[in-house]
């Protein structure tokens, strides 16, 4: 997934050791003026000495903050991942419903096909039985592949536009396309190849015959 980038990685200020407080003046209390001066310049030395550790701290706030926007665009980049984990996950469930539909559509066409054969060689007095058990394992499937492709369009279509809408405040990234979905085309080659099935079974016409 493309997403932008921060121009330049940012670069944790260097750790200082701070300068030692200044020594309190020791002053002549029969020199007041001496020690108002004594005094005075002890209190600019504490003033640059509380300034040299604002400005460290300053740094330090600014780091934190470009490593917040950093947090900040690294979870949206997970978030958009997500939504193509969803999209798989989406993908898997709709191929198991597709293997479950299509081993009940061979598995009712096999049961047609081997008690038809046995009734041609007159092994059986008739395969009705049969015949309708196949039809109804071939519909169930073919009614399994329905459901499971309308629910994964609906699901799809409730994906993007969720994904399209947190694009469209700045929440996430959404540079990638979804690809066309692999899944149901097989779904619509396999509900073509039931209606043969059932072709076949009905009217005795068919590739299968």
């Amino acid at each position: 997934m493309a997403t932008g980038s921060t121009d330049s990685a940012s670069t944790r200020p260097q750790r200082i050791v701070p300068a030692p407080v200044p020594p309190l003046p020791v002053v002549d209390g029969m020199k007041p003026d001496q020690a108002s001066t004594e005094y005075s310049h002890f209190r600019t030395q504490l003033s640059s000495h509380r300034t040299g550790l604002s400005e460290h701290r300053t740094d330090l706030s600014e780091y934190r903050t470009d490593l917040s926007g950093e947090r900040t665009e690294m979870s949206m980049r997970r978030t958009g991942m997500s939504f193509q984990r969803t999209r798989l996950s989406a993908e898997r469930t709709l191929m198991s419903v597709l293997r479950t539909s299509l081993s009940l559509i061979s598995f009712g066409f096999t049961i047609y096909q081997v008690f038809q054969k046995l009734a041609d060689k007159a092994v059986l007095s008739g395969s009705a039985p049969a015949r309708n058990f196949g039809l109804a394992l071939i519909l169930i499937g073919m009614a399994m592949l329905v459901i499971g492709a309308v629910f994964h369009v609906q699901f799809m279509s409730g994906l993007r536009a969720e994904r399209n809408a947190m694009k469209r405040e700045g929440l996430i990234h959404g540079e990638s396309v979804y690809p066309p979905s692999m899944t149901l085309f097989a779904v619509a080659l396999v509900l073509l190849l039931g209606v043969v099935a059932i072709v076949n079974i009905v009217y005795g016409v068919g590739p299968f015959g």
